[in-house]
């Protein structure tokens, strides 16, 4: 039985992009690059301790939560202490710009979604695709087509976490009454008047869930975008498991705990209703 040629028809597809449109990826790829060094330079000119002060008033006029700031103090704390600043402002920048893209690309196909049922029928094996497929897989071809550097990284960040905020937004358009619809309809409400008055309202719970599984998602991609060249912990954790550095990498991995911590705290009114949603 002769075997489907699907990784020849990838490798065809990914040398006719890199052979017609080689500069126009290669464009991008110093785009994404020179934006993000940028965002970092500009977190970098911040005295550490200066900018702990400033982030913790903050959490604090937003949150008002004593404990929540007991927690984050002790989590820039410990990384500062452990000596992977710069790596975690890398890391941060790369899981915000991943989760910010995937949001503003995410949000607008789960309401597409909930409003064609023939658009979630082609969407969902995409999706399905996109979560399951061994992340290492499609390294390959963004490297191939982006080069080493954060923009294969980001890429490859946006293509796991993107299908959480998605789903979840497919689910809380789709879970609005239609009592709630009737009523906007007999009040002469046009489409854009029932989305913004009454589907995103009700359905806002389950948007903010599908975005902190997108962010914690993009944290959990740091070690994977390190292997194709982005910055952040992934480097140190890819270093030490090339060198056997049992110290060194116990040290980032534990770093990478408490930036997964901090993200959860400052986002942690999201992250209680999960299970909720769920």
């Amino acid at each position: 039985m002769q075997k489907l040629p699907i990784g020849a028809w990838a490798q065809d597809g990914v040398n006719f992009l890199t052979q017609f449109f080689e500069n126009q990826f290669r464009f991008v790829s110093d785009s994404i690059a020179s934006i993000i060094e940028k965002f970092i330079s500009l977190l970098m000119w911040f005295p550490p301790l200066a900018f702990i002060i400033t982030s913790l008033i903050l959490i604090f006029i937003v949150k008002r939560s004593i404990k929540n700031i007991l927690v984050i103090s002790f989590c820039f704390l410990a990384i500062l202490n452990l000596g992977y600043w710069e790596e975690t402002l890398e890391t941060m920048t790369l899981v915000l710009f991943a989760t910010l893209i995937s949001t503003f690309v995410g949000i607008p196909i789960g309401i597409l979604c909930a409003h064609h049922s023939f658009i979630y029928a082609i969407m969902r094996p995409v999706l399905d695709l996109m979560q399951t497929i061994p992340t290492f897989v499609y390294l390959i071809p963004t490297l191939m087509l982006f080069g080493l550097g954060m923009a294969p990284g980001l890429i490859s960040t946006i293509i796991f976490a993107m299908p959480a905020v998605i789903r979840l937004t497919y689910l809380g358009i789709s879970n609005v009454p239609h009592a709630l619809l009737e009523v906007a309809d007999s009040f002469g409400a046009n489409s854009w008047k029932k989305l913004s008055s009454v589907e995103i309202p009700h359905a806002w719970q389950s948007i903010k869930t599908g975005i902190s599984q997108c962010m914690m998602l993009s944290l959990s991609m740091v070690v994977v975008a390190a292997l194709v060249g982005a910055d952040g912990l992934g480097k140190p954790v890819v270093q030490a498991l090339n060198t056997v550095n049992i110290s060194k990498g116990i040290e980032s991995g534990m770093t990478i705990v408490f930036v997964a911590i901090l993200l959860d705290r400052i986002f942690a009114n999201s992250s209680q209703k999960i299970g909720a949603v769920r």
